[in-house]
């Protein structure tokens, strides 16, 4: 039966401080026997920190002379764990800046323990008045982006502190990134597999205001956006393009051509000739829609009856887009064209969480659910 004390601490620096060596003391102290610190290409000036480190007992230290991003830090020590202590039940990965206690770490060790097939986040309350305000608008607002186009309300998703059991750590070494989007990029991945989150509370630490931080609030930041939304704005654009090809196609065919094929329109209501062509139109554009969602958005070369939950999907979205206008309108008093826009722009997002989770789902991703 392993303990929290037998995962291996995973600790990547970069221009550590005296505080890392008193945090590996702390840390050997609470029963960890194993600890993997990765120097990030600190350079000569930060030898000496790492040599002392490398003397304590079950301390080890790997380094290259490039920095190369915390996302490359941490898989370059999973890839070491996983050769050297190929017994440890997981990893712990924590910040070398002080931020993460201990004791902190046993309890997302143990957590690790009794949910092996859950990623293991150690979450700060940022509620609490020692947070920098930007750290507290950043993590809110990532989280509620996080919520809406992935399914999950994490709200930390910028925490280091995790616990990755050892069945996960070869699925972690998959996952792009080099530097602090690897982090995001974890959930984003994770929530792709359906692998859940388990949320263990910790200390909300900022030193300093967080001034030792190597996070660099732009481009770093630009990274993570980006992470957390390509994939949205790819399926923004497949739906923008479809809606070009939908009302093109409703223009040539009611203006044109339905009444140079078909004369028999001309002779009867104008709303046969304004269905019939809406109805094309909407199938045609429907399709591919369906076509690029399918290769370019959700990456799925094959899933059985995608087409037909497209389709239901499709039909459902319409008839619930209608009566919530028509309800608006009726109890609120609510003008058509104002309801309509906030009624498919929530519809929006919330088409898109289902087309990933039950209409272009892999079926590589549902047997993590088992």
């Amino acid at each position: 039966m392993s303990r929290p004390e037998d995962a291996v601490v995973l600790i990547p620096s970069l221009h550590p401080d005296e505080k890392l060596e008193q945090y590996v003391r702390d840390l050997t102290a609470s029963g960890f026997e194993r600890i993997v610190i990765v120097d990030d290409g600190s350079g000569p000036a930060y030898r000496h920190i790492f040599d002392r480190l490398a003397d304590f007992p079950g301390c080890d230290v790997l380094s290259y002379p490039e920095n190369g991003g915390k996302g490359h830090a941490l898989k370059y020590g999973i890839r070491h764990i996983m050769e050297v202590y190929p017994d440890a039940p997981g990893v712990v990965t924590a910040d070398s800046d002080g931020q993460h206690t201990a004791g902190d770490c046993l309890k997302v060790s143990g957590a690790m323990l009794s949910q092996p097939k859950k990623l293991v986040l150690g979450t700060r309350d940022f509620s609490q008045s020692n947070v920098p305000g930007k750290s507290r608008a950043g993590n809110r607002l990532t989280s509620v982006f996080f919520a809406l186009l992935y399914g999950h309300w994490l709200p930390d998703t910028q925490t280091g502190l995790r616990g990755i059991h050892r069945d996960l750590l070869p699925r972690m070494l998959e996952i792009p990134g080099e530097r602090f989007e690897y982090e995001m990029n974890m959930l984003i991945h994770c929530a792709g597999w359906h692998l859940d989150f388990q949320l263990v509370p910790i200390s909300t630490i900022y030193l300093m205001q967080n001034k030792g931080t190597h996070f660099r609030p732009f481009s770093d930041s630009a990274r993570i956006y980006r992470l957390l939304f390509s994939n949205f704005f790819k399926f923004a654009s497949a739906s923008a393009l479809s809606t070009v090809m939908d009302v093109t196609l409703f223009t040539v065919l009611d203006k044109w051509l339905l009444p140079a094929l078909f004369p028999v329109f001309l002779t009867i209501r104008d709303y046969a000739l304004v269905l019939s062509a809406t109805a094309f139109a909407r199938v045609c554009s429907s399709l591919l829609n369906y076509r690029i969602n399918r290769q370019f958005v959700f990456h799925i070369q094959r899933s059985r009856g995608a087409l037909v939950r497209y389709a239901v999907l499709v039909i459902l979205v319409l008839l619930t887009s209608a009566s919530l206008v028509s309800g608006l309108n009726q109890l609120l008093g609510m003008d058509k064209t104002l309801a309509k826009v906030f009624v498919d722009t929530g519809l929006f997002f919330i088409n898109y969480r289902i087309q990933k989770a039950w209409v272009f789902y892999s079926p590589d991703e549902r047997k993590n659910d088992a």
